[in-house]
């Protein structure tokens, strides 16, 4: 087996390095993915959200390359919670979709097309796991390009939907836009990189539908005006504790989905 570099910055695909950031936890399965995106031989790199307060992840990071340019997929801790210190290392300027998590630089815009350490990423807004998610696509990395989806799309399980700001009605539009990419590759913000985006857009629709389904029947046996923690006892009734209360997140998001007639 290779060993990998002391740095913990590895290869994830033509034109990205990843670095597992140290915040194993139920929610962030084995810890925050960090990626570093730069063109071959180019002087400058871009970092997709910088993670925890960690200052040896943050130093591999910026020992990577010179970073040029720092972007947020959404608002939670784990990818931003280090932010102002990275900025502060590196003199990048910090972009995000939501002003509050920018530092010395503008927001992020939908569709905005940004150029920089060599290759060309856009802005895909893909709000439901929260209002802000956004993911970057890199249509130049690959033969099916890349995109880097954030807590959007994982590399292993489904995702939460942070409701009330993030909903299913948003999450599912979000995964009919994903789907047009085609067979690009995944690199997630947790969980190993993926091969094919459309199919994993197939599976998570299929998820989403089954677990729909479910809550009707739940909703028949336990009455039209029960609560998420009464649904989520039936239909989430093997989860762990420590993920209850992103079980019954989801449970909620998906009733209000029902309950306004969607």
């Amino acid at each position: 087996m290779p060993m990998l570099p002391e740095s913990g910055v590895v290869r994830s695909s033509d034109l990205t390095r990843v670095r597992l950031a140290p915040n194993p936890g139920p929610m962030s399965l084995d810890g925050t993915n960090s990626y570093v995106v730069a063109a071959p031989g180019s002087g400058s790199t871009v970092v997709v959200d910088p993670g925890p307060q960690d200052e040896g992840h943050l130093r591999a990071l910026a020992d990577a390359g010179t970073v040029e340019l720092v972007l947020i997929t959404h608002r939670h801790p784990d990818h931003t919670e280090a932010s102002r210190r990275f900025a502060e290392l590196t003199g990048a300027p910090v972009r995000a979709f939501d002003p509050a998590f920018c530092v010395s630089g503008k927001p992020l815009a939908a569709d905005e097309e940004i150029s920089a350490a060599g290759v060309d990423i856009r802005v895909l807004a893909t709000p439901g796991h929260t209002s802000d998610s956004v993911c970057f696509w890199l249509p130049d990395d690959g033969a099916n390009g890349s995109v880097l989806t954030g807590d959007t799309i994982l590399g292993r399980g489904t995702t939460v939907l942070d409701y009330p700001d993030g909903n299913l009605g948003d999450y599912l539009d979000t995964l009919d836009m994903l789907s047009l990419l085609g067979p690009a590759m995944v690199l997630p913000g947790h969980g190993p990189v993926q091969a094919d985006l459309s199919s994993l857009v197939l599976t998570y629709r299929d998820h989403r539908e089954e677990r729909l389904e479910q809550i009707r029947t739940a909703l028949e046996q336990a009455g039209p005006d029960a609560g998420a923690g009464e649904i989520a006892d039936l239909v989430y009734s093997d989860v762990p504790a420590n993920v209850r209360r992103a079980a019954e997140l989801s449970v909620a998001a998906q009733l209000a989905y029902l309950r306004n007639g969607s």
